[in-house]
Formats: structure tokens, sequence, C-alpha cells
């Protein structure tokens, strides 16, 4: 039996594909786009699932979409009327996308898909729910949600056993945590439902100046979690800005426009909602584990991104284990809804060891073949090395001690926001110069915005404060004291960031300010090829750690194909590209030729 889950029409369109249960192939419409969060209908994402399993649209048993575009809508229109006439341009520039698709989801989808069968419309936080627990190792789990917003609800929680997930309790619209952080995301100048990640590494530049102001202005929080917004501060709610005069005048000035100075002040700003982020995260998971005596917690929605409030639910939160969904934004929404018809609606057994997930370590995209990317090389008379097996992980090892920045482009893509080791440019973590190197140099991305490490699986309690697995970069630990340097008095002194260039530990490259790191343990069962790599540095060096982040630049989604993967590697000062069992060595390729056509060059015919 086949199943289609589709998310589309807010952010991060994706598909996914569902064969008897298994998570067969999932994708967000970006990859192929390369528009960075899509959000368009995911025709190419669904082309390819489709032909993952050779199949077409007539032969799938059900489609799914992750959310009910009535109940939606229905929240849209009561939410203008309670504030009209403000907010009528913010409406009337909704509406026709509304009028023309959203509201003919069923017969769009049909259309679009060339199927003629059932479609199944889960709530949106059914689908996050099923997304956290359907492809964890638990048999029995709580659940907790938290995102903008879904059709009403923003933060959902409940308990799931076997093949059945059964909401509890709900908070709903205006109320909501996502909406919260993105409208200082917003305030501090980064893009909404894309720089939330800047506002989690900017954070431990600055001091927690606003975390009371937070807490009595803007959010009444309660002992469980809930809490109530203060409208008056904020927008979205009609306008097209997320934030309000009166929010501005609070914080002691207007919002920062993009590509301007940071301040010390934008510093304190994103330390404090971050820390009212992890303190709010906390109180709901100890919640949860009051109301529902579960030993596992899933998470998942976009807030569930926040990978420093997850590590902190790990170390402080009551519960034994915890797993969060790679894809945990509106992406993951269409593997949650076709696993939530599988199981849920469809009623089939679930059959697990409480140990491995059953999500193919999130290597569930497009893949290409030697003989593909040979190809694409030879077609456009690319200069490169074929390599064997062994010397693949040999030489990309050699390359990345003697600290070149290397392009790695191997077997499946990854689904999530995450590159995982098959999308991914890798460094040296121990050279001090790299952080810098690779921001500037190689993604062309604000200085102070940290790297994360990959490390092997049965090393990384020897550099890590963290005695678990961490495969799919959710969790953020502390580097181990015996690891770290102090810093003199003359660095402390330091204001900003210029205390990024101070040395703090052993792999400096990937410790962050506060002594943290964003941590993706590799295991040889999920990825064979990645981990030997990382073995043979290990051998060579004696450090089982290399710098692991997304193949792309900024403002620009992760490679796809062998097309991206040059693109990229061509337009940034990476030294080398390994595609396959292919080098490119970046002196000996010829000048790439950027006029308006570029891109088109090297385009699939």
């Amino acid at each position: 039996m086949y199943i289609l889950g589709i998310s589309a029409f807010y952010h991060d369109s994706a598909a996914c594909l569902v064969k008897d249960g298994e998570i067969i192939a999932a994708a967000q419409e970006e990859r192929f786009t390369r528009k960075k969060h899509d959000y368009g209908f995911p025709e190419h994402a669904i082309r390819y699932c489709l032909a993952e399993a050779g199949i077409s649209g007539k032969d799938l048993d059900y489609v799914t979409f992750y959310e009910k575009p009535l109940i939606k809508f229905e929240r849209i229109l009561e939410t203008y009327l309670s504030y009209a006439p403000q907010g009528i341009v913010s409406f009337l520039k909704a509406m026709p996308l509304w009028l023309k698709q959203k509201l003919w989801m069923k017969e769009f989808i049909k259309d679009r898909v060339g199927f003629d069968g059932v479609i199944i419309f889960p709530e949106h936080h059914q689908s996050h729910a099923a997304s956290a627990f359907y492809p964890s190792p638990f048999r029995s789990a709580a659940f907790l949600t938290i995102d903008a917003v879904g059709e009403w609800t923003t933060s959902s929680y409940g308990v799931a056993k076997d093949n059945r997930i059964e909401m509890v309790a709900e908070m709903k619209f205006p109320h909501s945590l996502g909406m919260l952080y993105s409208a200082f995301t917003y305030y501090l100048g980064f893009r909404v439902n894309s720089g939330e990640y800047k506002v989690m590494g900017l954070a431990p530049y600055g001091e927690p100046k606003y975390t009371d102001l937070i807490l009595s202005e803007l959010v009444d929080l309660k002992e469980d979690g809930s809490f109530r917004l203060n409208m008056k501060y904020f927008n979205y709610c009609t306008g097209l800005t997320m934030t309000s005069a009166k929010f501005e005048r609070l914080f002691g000035g207007p919002r920062r426009l993009p590509e301007t100075q940071i301040t010390q002040r934008h510093m304190d700003a994103a330390r404090s909602i971050q820390e009212v982020t992890e303190e709010i995260m906390l109180r709901m998971s100890r919640h949860v584990h009051a109301e529902t005596g579960e030993r596992n917690l899933c998470l998942a929605g976009g807030v569930a991104l926040n990978c420093v409030g997850n590590g902190r639910i790990l170390r402080e939160a009551p519960f034994e284990h915890i797993w969060i969904q790679p894809a945990a934004g509106d992406a993951g929404g269409a593997l949650g809804a076709a696993l939530f018809v599988w199981y849920q609606y469809l009623g089939n057994e679930r059959a697990v060891d409480g140990v491995r997930d059953f999500q193919k370590g999130s290597y569930l995209g497009p893949e290409f073949r030697n003989g593909e990317i040979a190809e694409f090389l030879e077609s456009r008379n690319i200069p490169y090395s074929l390599l064997s097996d062994e010397e693949v992980v040999a030489r990309t090892a050699e390359l990345i001690a003697s600290e070149k920045v290397v392009g790695w482009f191997q077997g499946r893509m990854e689904f999530g926001p995450r590159a995982l080791g098959n999308r991914s440019i890798l460094g040296d973590a121990r050279s001090p110069e790299m952080q810098e190197t690779m921001n500037r140099r190689i993604k062309f991305r604000e200085s102070f915005r940290p790297f994360a490490p990959s490390v092997l699986r049965e090393h990384v309690s020897e550099y890590f404060e963290l005695d678990r697995e961490s495969p799919y970069m959710l969790l953020v630990s502390r580097v181990r004291s015996d690891r770290c340097r102090d810093m003199t008095r003359e660095e402390e002194k330091l204001f900003g960031v210029e205390r990024l260039k101070v040395v703090r530990s052993q792999i400096p490259a990937v410790t962050h300010v506060d002594y943290s790191a964003r941590i993706q343990t590799v295991d040889k069962n999920d990825n064979p090829l990645y981990h030997r790599l990382i073995e043979t540095f290990r051998t060579r060096c004696g450090c089982p750690v290399v710098i692991n982040t997304s193949f792309n630049v900024r403002g620009e989604p992760i490679v796809c194909t062998p097309h991206d993967a040059y693109l990229c590697f061509m337009r940034t000062n990476m030294d080398y590209l390994i595609m396959g069992n292919y080098l490119l060595d970046k002196k000996e390729q010829p000048p790439l030729e950027e006029d308006a056509d570029w891109r088109r060059q090297f385009q699939p015919d």
C-alpha cells in the first residue's frame, strides 16, 4: 500500500511516500526549485517520491494533506473580523490564494497528483505528533508539539502508544511560542521562518537583560508552561509585520534593518528571548511528564528545532529519553500525515525494538550514482580525478587534516533542515581559523554563527557532556571541561563577537562562545561511509570530530544534484569537491562565467 503525504502553502513544502508503513522517500520542494523555504505545491518533491518507488499517482492508495484547510480559513476569517477594520491590506493579500487554491484543496491535489482516490486531512498538530512518535523507537511515549500555528493550535501534548496517538490538551492562537520567537527574529532584523537559527546562535553573545521585561510585559507565563501574550505589542494578527510600535518603544529602539550592524542591545534581546523560550519549553515538558507519567518524550513542531532548548529538556526535565523529529517543522508534517493514515486511520500494527528509530538517518532524498555524476562532469568537460572507495576516505581525511575546506556529496540527500554527512561542507574542527574562514569565504554569512561538530557515536562522551546519540544535530551540549581552556582576564574583557576569536577548546572551530556545541553523532549503521571518513581522520590525527555544515551558501537551499553542488563549489572558496568517487580540485577548474544565464549553464538538459 502506497500513501503520499503532502505539506504546502505556508513554508517548507514537502512530500513523503510511505509503503506498507515504511518511509520510502521524503524531500522538501526547495531542494528542486532552488527557492529557499519554497511554500508552493511540492510538484517536484512528489514527482521524486513517486519515481523512487517506480509508480505514478494512479498507483497510490491514499493521499493525505498535513492540515485541515477549511478550519485554517475559519481561523483567518475570525481573526480578521475580530480586529477589523485593521488588517484589511493583509487580508486582501491573503484571499486570492485561498479562493483560487486552498479552499479547493481536494480537487487541486487530485488534479496535480493524477489521483482519484481517498484524500485524508488530519489536523496540523496531529501530523506533527505523528511525525514525532511513529518514527521513534518507543512503544509508548508522551509527545509535545510546539510551533507558530496550525489551524488554531499553537502547542499540544498527548500520549502515544503502539499505533495510536491521543491529544490531551492544546494552546490556541494567537498565544504562540513560535510566534513570540519569530517576533524577536523579525525585530532583530532576520527573516521570519528562516532566521530563527540566527537568533539562537546570537544569544550566547548577549546578557539576559530583558528576560524579566518579557515575562512582565509580553508573556503571562503559568507554572504548567501555558501562557498568554499581551497582543498590544504584536502585529501578526492583522498586519504585514510581526511587532508593533509599542514593542519597539518597550525595547528601546526601532527594529534592526537587515544587514545593518548588530549591537550589544540586539545580542541582549536574543539572549533574553532564548532564555524565556527555554523556560517555557522546560515548564511544558515537566507538566507533560507530571500529567502522563511517561518515561519517553517525542518532540516536533518548528520550536523543536531549538536545539539549545532541547538540550535543556534532556538534562533538566524528568524524562529518561527524548526523540525529536529531524524535519520538525512543516516539512515533517508531510511525513507525519502519511504515517498517521497508515497507523491511526487504517489501524496497522507498529513494531519497535526500543533502540533504533525508523527515520533511516533521515537520508530519504535523491541519490546520484557514480555513472550519473560522471555523465555530468564529462558532458561539461569538468576536470576530475577518479578515486577508489578506499582513496575517497583516505584522501578526504588528508585534505581535512591539512585545513582544506571540502564539499562532500554522497548518497541520499537529507530530509529536514540539517546536512547530516551526505550534502555537507567539511573542515578541521581543531583549526582556530576555520570557523571564520568558513563563515566568510564559504558560506558568506554572519561571522557570529557557530558550526556543528560531527563526532563518532562511540567517542561522543570523550569530547562532550553527552552520554547518548544525537544523530540529527538537534541537541546542544557543552564541550567537556578537560577539552577546554579558561579565558584570560584580557579575553574575558572582550565584547560581543570579538569573543569569537578566542580559542576555547581543543576543537575551537565547533566550540561556541558559551563552550557549547550542536552535536551530530555518526553511527556506522546509519552512514557507514561518513563514519569511515571520520574514523580515518581520527586514526590520522587523533581526533574523532570534524566540522559539518550544510552544502549551500547563505540564502540558498542545501544542494540536491551534482549540478547544484558544482555551482556552489565554484561560487565559493571551497578547496575541493568530492562527489561519489570523483575528486575536483578548485585549482584545476576553468572559471565559471557568471552572466545573466550563469545558472542555466549547468542545469540538466
